[in-house]
């Protein structure tokens, strides 16, 4: 029983999660006209800051929980890469990415994800990847590359898309070591603190003196739901729905993105549903619905260990305390 109940928080987490960071395609019309890492500094700066917050009223209201935090090499390298590659790759790859080819483009084959991390998760985990969730991630990435769209490319727009696919994965995957260390909150402020300085950097090197403008009254409102909920909220349901599900059904998931997408076009009244979408949908939810039913790995291996000891509890009481007596 318990074990159902984290799996459907788990898998709320993560479609909540995704379809966050669906949203993103329809809010950022609102700043394409403000320097890229310019407003991605200003968003984390804010996410850092509301995220920080939240770890110190958690640490007030519960002072013995969480796990003490030790920044060993390994450690260190692990939150270098998720600000770097996880953070600040995927954000550079995906706007250049568009600027060279289409969305269409970019969004099929950051579709492959479910694919990927349902192969890469296991391995990374050092088991065997479940043929289940393989099936269950190609009908999750083809609905998703139905409902997106097949465009044509070059091979700029192409490479750049396959790096925002790479810094995804690696995104999720090096997060799985992070989350004994931090807790999911704090594992969500230092990913999110770690990744300010390095795109004030960027900012200031692409744009110079003038690098980070002020932004006008939409610009501003549109970097604020970016910050709290995209990447503040976002960041904290993904990284609580890992360790629940594991990386592999996690990845599932990810098929929701145009779904995020489509919600957002709708309320912002620039978007439709085709044919297409809900073609899309149906192979998507069917992906999810196989994958997420799956057990993770040793969870059978536990029941039966289980079962035997129920089975054998009667045995070992009857040793404990002789053969009854006639």
């Amino acid at each position: 029983m318990e074990a159902r109940t984290g799996q459907l928080s788990g898998s709320l987490r993560a479609s909540a999660a995704y379809l966050l960071t669906g949203s993103l395609a329809g809010v950022n019309a609102a700043i394409t006209g403000y320097p890229v890492f310019a407003a991605q500094a200003l968003r984390y700066t804010l996410a850092t800051i509301v995220l920080a917050a939240a770890c110190w009223v958690q640490g007030r209201r519960h002072p013995l929980d969480g796990p003490r935090i030790r920044l060993t090499r390994r450690i260190v390298w692990l939150l270098v890469l998720q600000a770097t590659v996880g953070v600040t790759g995927f954000n550079y790859c995906t706007a250049e990415a568009v600027r060279h080819t289409g969305a269409a483009t970019v969004g099929t084959v950051i579709a492959t994800v479910p694919v990927v991390l349902a192969i890469a998760g296991p391995l990374a985990a050092r088991r065997r990847p479940a043929w289940r969730v393989i099936a269950a991630a190609v009908l999750v990435a083809a609905g998703a590359a139905v409902i997106t769209g097949l465009g044509g490319t070059n091979l700029p727009g192409l490479l750049l898309a396959l790096g925002a696919l790479v810094a995804e994965v690696s995104f999720t995957l090096a997060a799985v070591p992070l989350l004994p260390v931090f807790g999911p909150l704090r594992a969500s402020a230092w990913v999110s603190g770690c990744s300010v300085p390095v795109l004030f950097a960027l900012a200031f090197a692409t744009g110079g003196a003038g690098a980070v403008p002020a932004p006008t009254a939409g610009q501003a409102a549109a970097i604020v739901y970016l910050a709290v909920v995209v990447c503040a909220g976002g960041f904290y349901l993904l990284y609580s729905a890992l360790p629940r599900l594991g990386a592999d059904r996690v990845g599932l998931f990810a098929g929701l993105v145009p779904f995020g997408a489509m919600g957002a076009e709708l309320l912002l009244g620039a978007g439709t549903i085709g044919p297409a979408d809900v073609a899309g949908a149906v192979l998507v939810a069917a992906g999810v619905a196989v994958g997420a039913g799956t057990r993770p790995a040793g969870q059978e291996k536990t029941g039966q260990r289980k079962k035997k000891d129920t089975a054998a509890a009667p045995q070992l009481s009857r040793t404990r305390t002789g053969a009854p007596r006639a």
